[in-house]
């Protein structure tokens, strides 16, 4: 009796070990010294100007620096496990850009692994260090969702994803109305966390220091061909989100009406100013302004037209202008440099970094064009017959864009080739319809319109998001991809989990597409970082294994 239960407990644990044994990766890459596959398999990496070192690894610059792994649809074909060393800076001068890139962007094919740094989505920030990682074979087709009304607002300014929600600025217009902050609660349900402003919008939002900032803005309507609003009161204000409906004022932006745009450059917080006509007659006062603390705006100057949105983008600040296609490089100090104006342009809204360019969204002809130099604009299509090109994305290795006066949003299939994915506006008896806001959020992207006040998502593939953000220095990223999920780790902890629960069929079959695996580029940009210690595996990891790789 005793010897059978001792061969019992032999047998238990034999099967534990074998059950928690570490595997062995199918490709591995420590990054230390060259782009050399340890494995059997010798996938060796050639390297474009990647700097390597024993202790911290690979150094890709954000600009020209990637690895190029050739022939890697073995490592693809059926489950996988990726795990990756990252290093990312505290304060940012460039977007982070993307980890890994197996895709084909012209059957919209592979996976996408990136760290999203989104600013200039038309007003706001809107994902500030968050990880993104995603799956799709292209068969899916789009259907948006409507995810409901928060409060009575005509206009969704801003989206910005902070400490794991989805928070919404709005436009309320009603005499006794107010600009609120909304925070997403699923389906069609937002929770009201405040109104700070007397204004009748809070049109920007973004993340600085661990922390949610709003601007406030005085917003007619009449830009949008709607009645006038007949509250007149003054924005110009931001303030500092303390949790609950607690908003503190970091002071009132100079003399000014509005802040448009924030965007965060070298650790500091930029605000735009220059949204609204009234400000033709105070020209000093429609530039850019530096917080260097509460009640403490630095003026940064204007270069004769107005600053409205902020993007960044390759140590580079930018200001985009409403008047005459103003496109701008701040110097530091006052001063500004034109790289403007963008072709058959007026306005310009938005911009996003794809496939390592920058990318702007421009009135009156409906158009996206691409920064090639000072006065160098690649016209990268018309969409539809629209006039307006507004809230910008990279989701899922896709480039996204909303229009008016329909409230499209279209996806880039290259070539200057826009398909539209569905119309989210529907509002009748009105001139123009906005798709203006957009966010990466739960997997999904999310756009939010006017004039019904409405925000939609979209899922394509399957997708997890770590919706905090990355905090600098190293951390351990997994991913695993199974039958029917993908699974995100962040230093061995589980994060997020694919949602398959949406009406929409997002089952992903065969990523096998033939294109090389790129290590520090992909569909958004070069990666701004260091990396080290990258391992596949062709099976699913358990979280035992997972954890036994941070240490």
């Amino acid at each position: 009796m005793k010897s059978s239960t001792f061969y019992s407990a032999i047998t238990f644990l034999a099967l534990a070990s074998a059950l928690h044994a570490q595997p062995m990766p199918t490709g591995h890459w420590p990054l230390t010294q060259d782009a050399n596959d340890i494995t059997n398999g010798k996938r060796h990496g050639t390297i474009e100007e990647v700097q390597f070192d024993m202790q911290n690894g690979a150094a890709f610059n954000g600009r020209t620096s990637r690895i190029t792994i050739d022939k890697p649809d073995a490592l693809f074909d059926g489950n996988f496990s990726i795990s990756v060393d990252v290093y990312t800076d505290n304060e940012l001068t460039d977007v982070i850009g993307d980890i890994l890139s197996y895709f084909h962007p012209g059957i919209r094919q592979g996976f996408n692994f990136s760290i999203m740094n989104y600013a200039g989505i038309t007003n706001a920030q809107s994902n500030w260090r968050n990880i993104h990682f995603g799956i799709t074979d292209c068969h899916q087709v789009p259907e948006w969702e409507d995810c409901g009304r928060p409060g009575n607002n005509m206009y969704i300014r801003s989206l910005a994803v902070f400490n794991g929600s989805l928070y919404a600025s709005t436009w309320e217009p009603q005499q006794s109305g107010r600009g609120h902050i909304y925070r997403y609660e699923g389906a069609d349900i937002w929770a009201d966390v405040g109104s700070p402003d007397p204004s009748n919008c809070i049109s920007t939002l973004a993340v600085y220091n661990g922390n949610l900032y709003a601007g406030s803005e005085l917003y007619s309507g009449g830009g949008s061909s709607l009645p006038l609003s007949p509250n007149e009161n003054h924005g110009g204000v931001v303030y500092r989100y303390e949790g609950g409906k607690k908003w503190t004022s970091m002071g009132k932006v100079a003399d000014v009406r509005s802040v448009s745009g924030l965007a965060v450059y070298n650790g500091k917080l930029y605000a735009g100013t220059g949204s609204t006509g009234a400000w033709r007659d105070t020209p000093r006062h429609r530039g850019m302004y530096r917080f260097d603390g509460p009640g403490q705006w630095t003026d940064c100057g204007c270069p004769g037209q107005r600053i409205v949105h902020l993007g960044v983008h390759n140590d580079k600040l930018y200001g985009l202008s409403y008047d005459d296609g103003g496109f701008f490089e701040y110097l530091g100090g006052t001063e500004w440099k034109q790289l403007g104006p963008i072709p058959e342009t007026t306005q310009a809204y938005a911009m996003i970094v794809y496939q390592g360019k920058t990318q702007v969204a421009t009135w009156p002809t409906g158009s996206v064009y691409e920064l090639g130099g000072p006065q160098q604009w690649i016209h990268r299509g018309r969409l539809g017959e629209e006039k307006e090109v507004m809230g910008l994305s990279v989701y899922n290795g896709s480039f996204y864009a909303g229009t008016l006066p329909l409230a499209n949003v279209y996806r880039y299939d290259g070539n200057s080739k826009w398909t539209n994915t569905g119309q989210l506006d529907t509002t009748p008896d009105v001139r123009y319809r906005r798709a203006w806001s957009m966010a990466v959020y739960e997997g999904k992207l999310f756009c939010g319109v006017l004039p019904s006040g409405h925000v939609h998502s979209l899922s394509i593939g399957q997708n997890v998001t770590y919706d905090k953000a990355l905090s600098a220095g190293w951390h351990n990223l997994t991913v695993t991809r199974g039958k029917s999920h993908v699974k995100l780790y962040v230093d061995g902890k589980h994060i997020a989990t694919s949602n398959n629960n949406s009406s929409v069929n997002n089952d992903v079959g065969d990523l096998r597409n033939g294109r090389p695996l790129y290590v520090g580029y992909g569909q958004h940009d070069y990666f701004n970082g260091r990396m080290k210690d990258l391992r596949i595996y062709t099976e699913v990891l358990t979280n035992h294994q997972i954890r036994r790789l941070t240490k």
